[in-house]
């Protein structure tokens, strides 16, 4: 439930508009909402997370048999807010598109989403990232970034192995108020981002790289190893986490102009 739904349905019982049943019923699936499937709870739907954090609980596909994410996605539609649906395989999410017709694909970002109302994105979040591999989790963290309300500009395939190619950001660099940069390897492009700018670097280890990567393990460690110390850390492909914080600097940002 959004801040302005609850107002709306408070505003109405105030009002006489409601009576007090009516408005009972309206709020019988607040805070939480279980869904269930032959009688065993499957999910608990937190509906009070965009009164706390100003965004919906979002749905991590990974990890859940189908029957349960397509019963967990239909109640939470069911709410009438905004929702991202993470770490879809494509074969997933041609069938959830297929479902639900209202969901839409975030880019190359494993995503679907559904934003109720458009609004005027504010401030700016850059996403930059390493290599081609690794748009996946940069579009992840850009998708969530615009979902709370963020303009968002992205710069692809601007690594280490070729860092005059970092040029082609450079005004993107000064103007975002916070940025995110993605790589895998050996994680080291947001170290040289960091000692390039006076904001926020989200570094994002990705597990993509040869055997010594360990599966991100060693991008991971060189990042929390950076002597840039405007840098900080979310886990391994953790585009989502990334692309949240930012979100929320960049509002936290705009709202103090």
């Amino acid at each position: 439930m959004s801040p302005e739904q609850l107002q709306a349905i408070l505003t109405a019982l105030v009002e006489g508009r409601a009576t007090v049943p009516e408005t009972m019923q309206q709020l019988q699936r607040f805070p939480v909402d279980p869904v269930l499937r032959d009688g065993q709870v499957v999910a608990r739907l937190d509906t009070q997370r965009s009164l706390r954090h100003g965004f919906p609980e979002v749905i991590l596909a990974q990890g859940k048999r189908f029957i349960d994410l397509q019963e967990v996605v239909e109640r939470a539609l069911s709410h009438g807010n905004d929702l991202l649906i993470t770490r879809l395989r494509r074969k997933r999410m041609l069938r959830l598109q297929e479902r639900f017709p209202e969901l839409q694909v975030a880019g190359q970002s494993r995503c679907l989403y559904r934003q109720v109302a458009s609004r005027e994105p504010v401030g700016l979040v850059g996403v930059l990232c390493a290599g081609t591999s690794d748009i996946a989790v940069a579009e992840e963290a850009a998708w969530i970034a615009r979902l709370l309300g963020a303009r968002v500009e992205c710069c692809y395939d601007v690594g280490v192995a070729g860092l005059h190619r970092l040029f082609a950001a450079s005004a993107l660099l000064q103007s975002a108020k916070v940025l995110v940069v993605v790589a895998g390897m050996e994680g080291a492009l947001p170290s040289v981002v960091g000692g390039l700018v006076d904001k926020p670097v989200i570094a994002v280890p990705t597990s993509i790289g040869y055997g010594a990567s360990l599966q991100g393990i060693s991008a991971l460690l060189g990042m929390l190893n950076s002597c840039s110390a405007n840098v900080t850390v979310v886990n391994i492909d953790n585009g989502f986490g990334a692309g949240y914080v930012a979100g929320l600097i960049n509002r936290g940002a705009a709202e103090c102009r």
